[in-house]
């Protein structure tokens, strides 16, 4: 942990429904970033913004050699400095990563991380070529392993090991489309039975149609500020206690295991070791669940729960809202959606939300401590940060 200052605050979110949108990247971005501003509690002017980074991936090839700029743009201010932060899938975690430790550094007092991405209107082809790039190129795009059956090899691996069925997908399926049925910015906003899961069309055996995150666009936007200046902007920050960062092998021929993604627990430890509570702590997380066996693997990657005990917890009801610890209240990625870019920066405004109690169906009971967990591709890179009130 750096000298000086020892906390970040989140001070202000925006965020667009996530959904097939009608609107460009540029606006998704700019729409983010006001509202984002406008929800800073004393105001806040531009100008008091000193850093900037931009996630996204530029999904179908809109802008992706210096999108970073936009930022500046839209503030009004051409002359900040500006990051595009490109990780895959965490691309939006990062970027908030790479803005905690600036302000942690003293290089700044404020910082704006936003994310952004336009997925929806990428005839299926090419769409299935901007998802694949966040995989490992040499071997398993070559040999025509989509994303999906990417996923589908370790959700195959993880049920022959844990010797269960597609239920347990199914009850993360159900679970997160009903959390996301009661948010607002969800793209699917609709429940899901067990039925509906098991008579789905199959995507990639054992994944099934509801096993799978939908096709997104969307935006996000956080404003961080150092401990010593966040209070002229709100009474009630929300506090980045934690950050972690952790990677893993590309390809999945490389790795040790197909049920644990060391990158998680890499960047979970990290997290953990300078947090001012253990995981015993954690009231709510939202975890990556681009399928819903990645939801599976994080459960106990984070160490929120112990090893093997990932899928009765989920089963049981306690990872569900009004749960022991509710996971995705959100609707996750699942439902809520996935623009790359935006997914890591959008987690992010829920905590926030949940934090100060404004998050109105889905709102977590006392909720003061949360986990935040952003894979890329299919875990070479993961991020995890803690908050707190």
């Amino acid at each position: 942990m750096p000298s000086g200052t020892h906390r970040v605050a989140v001070v202000g979110v925006g965020q667009t429904a996530f959904g097939a949108l009608p609107h460009p990247p540029r606006a998704l971005l700019r729409q983010s970033i006001h509202e984002a501003l406008a929800s800073v509690d004393k105001g806040i002017s531009p100008q008091d913004i000193g850093e900037g980074y931009l996630a996204t991936l530029g999904f179908g090839g809109w802008q992706i050699g210096n999108p970073a700029s936009l930022l500046g743009e839209e503030l009004g201010l051409p002359g900040l400095p500006v990051s595009h932060v490109e990780n895959a899938c965490a691309s939006g975690s990062t970027g908030l990563r790479q803005a905690y430790h600036t302000l942690l550094a003293g290089a700044a007092d404020v910082a704006l991380v936003a994310g952004v991405e336009k997925m929806s209107d990428t005839p299926s082809a090419r769409r299935r070529y901007w998802l694949g790039v966040s995989g490992e190129t040499e071997w398993e795009r070559l040999a025509g392993l989509t994303f999906a059956g990417v996923y589908a090899l370790l959700a195959e691996r993880y049920l022959a090991e844990r010797k269960l069925t597609t239920d347990v997908l199914g009850a993360v399926a159900v679970k997160n489309h009903a959390h996301g049925a009661l948010n607002p910015h969800a793209h699917l906003r609709k429940p899901v039975t067990m039925e509906q899961h098991h008579a789905a069309a199959s995507v990639a055996d054992p994944l099934r149609l509801y096993d799978c995150c939908p096709v997104s666009d969307g935006a996000a936007a956080v404003v961080l500020a150092r401990e010593e200046v966040a209070r002229r902007f709100t009474d009630t920050p929300v506090w980045v206690v934690g950050s972690g960062g952790g990677s893993d092998f590309l390809a999945l021929q490389d790795r040790e295991s197909l049920t644990r993604l060391p990158a998680t627990r890499r960047a979970s430890d990290e997290a953990f070791r300078h947090a001012p509570f253990g995981r015993e702590k954690v009231q709510l997380a939202e975890l990556h669940d681009c399928f819903t066996i990645a939801e599976l693997l994080a459960l106990e990657d984070t160490g929120l729960f112990p090893e093997g005990e990932g899928p009765r917890a989920t089963t049981e009801g306690r990872t569900r809202l009004g749960g022991a610890l509710p996971v995705n209240v959100s609707g996750g990625l699942k439902s809520k959606g996935h623009p790359l870019g935006a997914t890591g920066v959008g987690q992010v405004c829920e905590v926030f939300h949940q934090l100060r109690g404004e998050a109105g169906e889905r709102q977590v009971k006392g909720a003061e401590r949360a986990l935040t967990h952003n894979v890329g591709g299919s875990g070479a890179t993961a991020m995890v940060h803690l908050f707190s009130t």
